[in-house]
């Protein structure tokens, strides 16, 4: 994830520390005092879903997967990640709220250090329900809702479902349960982007995370509504713009864009063009510490039958399974060529990517997009929109190369 409220507007959050090494500068209770080490770890936890979403990157449907990992296979796989040191535990689906024993397992997780977090489509969320996941240690609630009524409607399958969504935000809310959006960007959808802003601004939300289309399960299936790379320029673009304008009316609107990591590139660019070089050095100095895409590294997800895999998106690759060994081995064994080569994808990136001036905020951007359309998981994302000019023009090696040092805390 990439903070552009942090990068561009000094708001302060409570993954500074574990983003960017920035702990001792924020006002706000950290996550972690130290930049992440360990995986950030999804578990879609089943494959049941009440909605048909067309980019879900599961597959998840009305009936969940035979053999689903148990109340205590759970616990098990959560004492591994506690022993491993993974610092949070994303508890996705499907349709995560489906599971009657949800709330058992995040306060599982809480008593073991695991930070728990919740990525639902809110539907599902009462009040009674939101209560009873805070209670149990609940951090926070991340709700996908992929447009205004109509659009989140038809993009998620069932008339009604932005309605609901935003009663379990509301919710949420209510019973004092920090609570974010969740929004995939689409062709279908990016007119909506800032109306979807504004009005959830209203109902109370203040965490806004804007997902680029990965081509993992149906969102390999509609690649081509995926924006053009000129059009997520724009998108990303309004993005900035929108969250300078919000922070200048004194609104603490925290944004976050996810999945491609040519948005770290172009962050500095917006920056030294918007807001000036002393400020493009500081965002660049940030974004060398957050480490640029990372699958196979600071990112892991489980699925519902316990697989490992090597990005919540990248579905169709495992190097193991939970029931055979631990997560903690899966994780930390190089034997495995395709982790250890993204491990060190700076010496196998191939095309644009490997002689890009970006390369270590960005490190090549998506692998499993590559790999669709290239075949080759060491090839350009071809979500890159960056000019040749950004990527290795003069202005951009000056401005990497001035950019050594220590980042110093935002005024």
């Amino acid at each position: 994830m990439i903070s552009v409220s942090k990068l561009l507007c000094g708001l302060d959050a409570e993954s500074d520390g574990l983003r960017y090494d920035a702990a001792d500068g924020s006002k706000k209770p950290q996550i972690s005092e130290e930049v992440q080490q360990r995986p950030v770890v999804v578990w879609n936890t089943t494959k049941r879903c009440n909605l048909y979403c067309e980019h879900c990157y599961a597959g998840a449907d009305a009936e969940g997967a035979p053999n689903e990992l148990s109340t205590a296979e759970g616990k098990a796989l959560i004492d591994d990640l506690a022993e491993f040191g993974a610092p949070v535990l994303l508890f996705s689906g499907g349709e995560p709220m489906v599971r009657e024993d949800l709330a058992e397992l995040v306060a599982y997780a809480a008593d073991s250090g695991v930070r728990p977090v919740l990525s639902t489509n809110g539907t599902l969320l009462t009040r009674d329900r939101a209560r009873e996941l805070k209670d149990a240690g609940l951090k926070y609630a991340g709700v996908s809702v992929d447009g205004l009524p109509e659009r989140n409607d038809r993009i998620r399958g069932e008339e009604g479902a932005f309605d609901a969504a935003v009663r379990g935000i509301e919710a949420c809310l209510d019973v004092g349960l920090k609570t974010g959006l969740r929004y995939t960007i689409t062709e279908h959808n990016v007119d909506d982007l800032a109306g979807v802003v504004d009005l959830l601004v209203d109902v109370g939300v203040d965490r806004f995370c804007f997902y680029h289309l990965d081509y993992g399960g149906r969102g390999a299936d509609i690649s081509d509504v995926d924006l053009s790379p000129e059009a997520t320029r724009r998108a990303v673009a309004d993005l900035c713009d929108l969250t300078r304008e919000y922070h200048d009316a004194d609104e603490e609107i925290e944004t976050l864009l996810v999945g491609n990591y040519a948005d770290a590139g172009y962050l500095v660019e917006y920056a030294d063009r918007e807001m000036g070089t002393d400020r493009a050095r500081l965002i660049y100095r940030y974004l060398r510490r957050n480490g640029g895409d990372p699958t196979g590294e600071r990112v892991a997800d489980v699925d519902p039958v316990g697989n490992v895999h090597l990005t919540q998106f990248w579905q169709g690759y495992s190097p193991g399974n939970v029931r055979d060994r631990s997560f903690g081995a899966i994780w930390s064994d190089e034997s495995n060529p395709l982790l250890a080569g993204l491990r060190n994808r700076e010496e196998h990136l191939s095309g644009r990517c490997a002689d890009c001036a970006y390369q270590s905020i960005c490190r090549g951007g998506s692998r499993l997009r590559a790999l669709s359309a290239h075949d080759d998981p060491f090839a350009p994302d071809p979500k890159c929109y960056l000019t040749d000019e950004e990527r290795g023009g003069e202005a951009a090696l000056s401005r990497i190369e001035s950019a050594d040092g220590t980042a110093t805390a935002d005024d």
